[in-house]
């Protein structure tokens, strides 16, 4: 799938042409989704610095306006205490229409407090918006430290993560807008480690497209994802209770019955006393044997109520995201699918997580003991609310994850949304699964380089059975090229977008050797750690046609930790074997000695980057690079001149 950019401006629509992801349906169909986020003839900055602007506005007018609502209230409120005292002082005769009127200005008083609450949230929801637009031009300007760190890894010996930045700092996963950390951060995490199916990924890819243009939607799940972002853990532990058998009540039917007949009969003797109609306080018997009852499973139901975790305020932000996505109109087939999965046949999971939230609100009662005592004395009130949280957990506990596992998809969906509408320059790769596997580019760039630095090139890797070698000098951009092919390649497999006019991509199974590190612990050295992933390369090639996936290697540099002799014919060795093995990749290198490869010769396309040097106006040298890809092998090398412009010296004395 591709959309056409040829435009120097986004179009109001843009035609999406796909399979449709029915297989009961054999024919193609064209998908037309409106795709103008932005005001026509506006870059993406603009419009991200007008909407920032905008709502700033909106946020400032609004409290200016409540500045004035608190400004009644507290007029409002003097004027009551004033006609209250005036009433007191007076005394009671003639005093009626005061009492009307401090009860006029008393409903005024009300209703100013619940309308500053009603705008206060709204200027809130202004605020959070502003504050996305602001980190939409942070993302577009790659200013990495003012973006926040989501504290994903990827596990140790990862085929390509560390390599290619996909998580920490200045990486992939930081390029993306705010998902909750259970289950959006969790969701996305897995899809850039693990390549989808085709199917999978032509899907994503439409669903992206569709949720690029609902600006306002996206706002909506990245404001709420904000909210929750520090609770992982009692999200997760709430999901392992909803699934968990409900035993205190559900296995005790006496004990909810007596939870409702002890109550009873300990308020209709208690009134039938304080109404004379029999003689004796009989209610304390009741009262003693529901103390009887609280004291025997006292601790029971505390350990009840506290594992439905998190706390309701946690509970109802996930309720509000799984609403917002439950009111939106979807085009796409696999966000048709998504909204019905939060649909269960107990009702919409955004109401049912509301009904709990209600459930814990009521237990969180206890944090006020004077309330808690007699409603607990009175009513057996713990008893109640563990029965309700048990029939809850029978009724609906079983269909949490899946709401979850929804929801983390939307929220990924969104988030890769986010990175089209930022770069309407991207496009929608073209995913192939039969014919030979080449892996064909125009205007491939580095997606985590800013728009106005990064330099693009037309790149092609395949068929299987040859190699890509790279050459060039120093600071040329050999390392970019590999890490720009990796890194789309890892988006293109996601269903996300690439940084690419065009690319037509395989299925391939993704390895690199770029950023090999020693290891003092495990006693591991440069060479030995370059030998280990190597080693897991050539594995993985070997179990590549079983996937039938094509294996895609990528390698900075290969063997730097020996000597020059020794590393040429191992890398003639190793990329031979890979070769042989019906593999694609792409090899960087100062060594040309891998270049004259006599064996390697019909393998090899030979491309190359150099430097342009040049004099300066006080005599010194100069040396740029315009980054640009060539054919043929590099014929500068420039290591000694930068010793020389670093004031290092170059002539051994």
């Amino acid at each position: 799938m591709r959309i056409d950019t040829d435009s120097p401006e986004p179009p109001e629509s843009l035609i999406i042409r796909t399979e449709v992801i029915d297989p009961e349906l054999e024919r193609e169909a064209w998908m037309r989704l409106s795709f103008s986020p932005m005001p026509e003839n506006a870059t993406v900055e603009r419009f991200y610095l007008e909407r920032a602007a905008d709502l700033t506005r909106k946020a400032d007018a609004l409290v200016a306006r409540l500045r004035m609502i608190e400004i009644a209230r507290l007029a409002t409120f003097t004027a009551s205490a004033g006609l209250l005292v005036w009433i007191l002082v007076r005394g009671a005769a003639g005093a009626r229409p005061f009492w009307l009127a401090m009860a006029a200005i008393g409903a005024v008083f009300i209703g100013l407090v619940m309308y500053h609450s009603r705008l206060a949230r709204r200027e809130a929801h202004i605020r959070d918006r502003a504050l996305l637009a602001h980190a939409g031009l942070h993302r577009l300007r790659r200013e990495w430290t003012a973006l926040p760190d989501r504290g994903w890894h990827a596990p140790p010996g990862h085929p390509y993560a560390d390599d290619l930045d996909i998580f920490g700092s200045a990486s992939l996963a930081q390029l993306l807008p705010p998902v909750t950390a259970t289950p959006g951060g969790s969701t996305i995490r897995s899809w850039l480690l693990e390549p989808a199916s085709i199917a999978d990924a032509r899907g994503r890819q439409v669903a992206v497209a569709e949720l690029a243009r609902l600006v306002e939607l996206r706002e909506d799940l990245a404001i709420e994802a904000r909210r929750v972002w520090g609770a992982p853990g009692r999200i997760d532990q709430f999901a392992t209770w909803a699934e968990t058998n409900a035993s205190l009540v559900t296995g005790r039917p006496w004990l909810i019955w007596s939870a409702w007949v002890v109550p009873a009969f300990t308020i209709g003797l208690g009134t039938a006393d304080a109404l004379g109609f029999i003689a004796r306080p009989l209610w304390v018997l009741p009262l003693l044997t529901g103390i009887a009852l609280s004291a025997t499973f006292s601790r029971r139901l505390i350990v009840a109520l506290r594992r439905a975790l998190p706390e309701s305020e946690v509970l109802a932000r996930y309720a509000e995201l799984l609403r917002i996505i439950a009111a939106a109109r979807f085009e796409a087939p696999l966000l048709r699918d998504l909204q019905r999965e939060i649909s269960s046949d107990d009702g919409v999971a955004h109401v049912q997580i509301a009904n709990l939230v209600g459930i814990m609100q009521a237990a969180e009662v206890w944090r006020s003991p004077m309330l808690y005592v007699p409603l607990q004395l009175g009513l057996l009130w713990d008893f109640h609310l563990v029965d309700l949280l048990e029939r809850w957990q029978r009724s609906t506990g079983r269909h949490v994850a899946r709401w979850l596992t929804a929801l983390g998809a939307i929220e990924s969906l969104s988030a890769f949304a986010t990175l089209a509408h930022d770069n309407p320059d991207w496009t929608f790769p073209e995913l192939t699964e039969s014919g030979a596997a080449v892996l064909a580019t125009e205007r491939i760039g580095h997606p985590l380089l800013a728009h106005g630095v990064r330099v693009a090139n037309d790149v092609t890797v395949g068929p299987p059975g040859t190699f890509l070698l790279v050459t060039g000098s120093n600071m040329a951009g050999k390392s970019t090229l590999i890490r720009s092919i990796g890194l789309n390649v890892v988006l293109a497999q996601c269903g996300a977008p690439v940084c690419a006019a065009h690319m037509r991509c395989p299925l391939l199974a993704l390895h690199t050797s770029i950023r090999v590190q020693d290891s003092l612990e495990q006693g591991v050295s440069y060479f030995m750690a370059e030998l280990l992933r190597l080693k897991q390369i050539v594995d993985a090639a070997h179990a590549a046609p079983a996937t039938g996936r094509t294996l895609l290697y990528l390698f900075d540099e290969i063997l730097q930790g020996t000597n020059s002799a020794e590393r040429t014919i191992a890398a003639q060795r190793i990329v031979g074997h890979l070769v042989e093995s019906g593999t694609i990749g792409a090899v960087t290198t100062h060594d040309l000695a891998l270049a004259d490869s006599a064996a390697l010769s019909r393998a090899r396309t030979d491309v190359h980057f150099t430097e342009q040097l040049g004099i300066d106006a006080d005599g010194s040298s100069t040396m740029s690079f315009d980054y640009r890809l060539r054919p043929g092998v590099a014929t500068s090398t420039n290591a000694l001149r930068l010793l020389e412009m670093v004031g290092l010296p170059s002539v051994l004395h």
